[in-house]
């Protein structure tokens, strides 16, 4: 039988701690949260890899979906600066580990996740342990959730080739949004911040993350 808290330990300890994540909060939500409840049970063993973990695979037309690394998600809730009294909206909020784990954090949570199955698993998810103060809406990730805006942080669990000009305008003033933009190498957790009418953003670190729907950039056609 797989130890599921030891190696929940030893992610903490081995990629968390070892990856500058120094907010005791995150390394004891993240050591609390069962990473591997929100895995399909023939995944369940992968939960604690150093790598993303898939929660549906890619189908023709359609992209998969995953968990983000645990030291890229940890180290995005770190640049999030995320307050116990703060409303957080999480923008692919997948099977619920994000929102889980962000709950943790927050005074609220709004998980918004485009798949209405994925959506209905976070929900039922959640509330199997006993987290009340996140609830999962459905809806296109692109054009985050009005109603319940504006919010102290967006955290959006993946990476944009696209502009996120829609999640900015539902932040409140001084409130912050953290996203991977890019792919590849060239990837970068950054941070955007909300001052009066105006957002500005910065680049935090190298990341690399999968890309959300919703967000890829247009295709063009090569003659």
């Amino acid at each position: 039988m797989v130890d599921f808290a030891a190696l929940r330990s030893r992610m903490v300890e081995n990629q968390l701690r070892t990856f500058d994540i120094t907010d005791r909060r995150i390394q004891d939500a993240m050591g609390r949260i069962p990473r591997e409840v929100f895995l399909p049970a023939s995944r369940r063993s992968l939960a604690y890899l150093d790598e993303p973990v898939a929660l549906v695979d890619p189908q023709p037309g359609k992209p998969g979906r995953f968990l983000t690394r645990p030291a890229i998600f940890a180290k995005m809730l770190q640049i999030a600066e995320i307050e116990a009294s703060d409303v957080v909206l999480v923008v692919g909020a997948g099977t619920g580990y994000p929102c889980a784990v962000v709950g943790q954090l927050a005074d609220s949570v709004v998980g918004l996740e485009c798949d209405e199955d994925l959506g209905n698993q976070a929900s039922d998810k959640l509330a199997q342990l006993g987290i009340e103060n996140a609830a999962v809406v459905v809806g296109p990730l692109e054009a985050g959730w009005a109603p319940e805006a504006p919010y102290d942080v967006v955290v959006v669990d993946g990476a944009v080739e696209t502009p996120v000009d829609a999640l900015t305008e539902q932040l409140k003033d001084g409130g912050r949004l953290v996203v991977v933009v890019g792919l590849g190498l060239s990837a970068m957790a950054t941070v955007y911040r909300r001052s009066g009418d105006k957002v500005g953003s910065w680049p935090s670190f190298n990341a690399a993350a999968p890309l959300l729907p919703g967000f890829e950039k247009p295709k063009t056609f090569v003659f």
